[in-house]
């Protein structure tokens, strides 16, 4: 099993989730199947992608880990 942490952005994160699990990404497929381990929600898109681009960082990485 990979130690394989996705961190994505989306408007529907149940049909994104789903989309991953049925392989439908060619990028991710090799790392089925993803479990949620957490799931936030932001008034705009920027705050988003601000939340997106730390979570992607080193330090997010070992933030998400710890979960």
């Amino acid at each position: 099993m990979r130690n394989y942490i996705y961190v994505g952005l989306t408007d529907n994160i149940e049909r994104r989730l789903n989309q991953h699990n049925k392989g439908e990404n060619k990028t991710t497929k090799p790392y089925l199947p993803f479990e949620l381990i957490l799931k936030e929600i932001f008034d705009s898109r920027i705050e988003a992608r601000k939340k997106e681009k730390y979570l992607k960082s080193g330090i997010g990485k070992e933030f998400l880990r710890s979960l």
